[in-house]
């Protein structure tokens, strides 16, 4: 029996490779991971993160940054091979990329703006573990999608449709290679507080109608809370580093709802 390693060092030496790493809820869990001595892969399309991996490596963390689009397979096997290349392994890979683009009724998106809403939200997830599965078969590792209780929120469907398959892959995924001794959970977080972005999902300028839309999924958001509240940076990254040690080594195939209450 596997007993529940140190919680201050709950990844000693473990390879973790965490996609959308620039900021928000990705930078939190490396800085986190770090501090239970997690060597870092961190992967992300802005160079932010080359900044974010600057900062760790001056507190002495064994880290890499690597630009990558992960809404491409090309991406997404890219950055598994150079971290392979680089730690010589891959024990835990964090899927974090994903977001809404547009909040508006379902009947004012374009085809192009569900197509990029589902790409944004679902192909980084089904590309990395993809590319990351015969890396974590040799190791014995495991994943944690980041999935949204928006799976039932207003001003998004087509967000929804994308995170729903984040949910669906996780459970098929764990179902299939349970047998393997690969652990696949996801958490599914509520509204969360954090700094403005550096690189904004949608830069262009907002309509009042479009404000109002995005204020009608805040409300939304807050109201569908127990706690009637958004959470923290820290409130998700938490969770997120538990499925991924081996405090929940009996764990696989559960999406955990991070959002007060919110079942989604």
């Amino acid at each position: 029996m596997t007993t529940p390693s140190n919680s201050a060092a709950r990844f000693q030496d473990r390879v973790m490779l965490i996609t959308g790493a620039a900021q928000g809820i990705g930078q939190r869990v490396a800085e986190r991971a770090a501090r239970e001595g997690a060597r870092l892969a961190l992967v992300d399309r802005a160079d932010h993160v080359r900044e974010v991996a600057a900062e760790l490596r001056e507190q002495g963390v064994d880290v890499i940054a690597l630009q990558a689009d992960l809404e491409t397979w090309e991406g997404a096997e890219e950055a598994m091979t150079r971290t392979v290349e680089h730690f010589a392994r891959l024990d835990i890979l964090i899927n974090n990329v994903g977001g809404t683009i547009w909040a508006q009724p379902y009947e004012h998106y374009t085809p192009e703006q569900i197509e990029k809403e589902v790409r944004r939200s679902l192909f980084p997830t089904l590309w990395c573990c993809r590319a990351a599965l015969p890396h974590l078969l040799a190791s014995k590792g495991n994943i944690v999608n980041v999935s949204s209780v928006a799976t039932r929120g207003l001003m998004r469907v087509p967000y929804a449709a994308a995170k729903g398959g984040v949910n669906a892959m996780t459970v098929a995924l764990a179902y299939e290679y349970g047998e393997h001794g690969i652990r696949v959970n996801g958490t599914a977080p509520g509204g969360t507080e954090a700094p403005p972005r550096k690189t904004p999902r949608n830069a262009a300028e907002q309509t009042e109608q479009e404000k109002a839309w995005y204020q009608t999924l805040i409300d939304q958001t807050v109201n569908s809370s127990f706690m009637s509240r958004y959470g923290s940076l820290d409130e998700q990254a938490g969770p997120i580093l538990f499925l991924a040690s081996e405090d929940a080594n009996y764990i696989t195939g559960t999406i955990l709802p991070v959002a007060g209450g919110d079942l989604g």
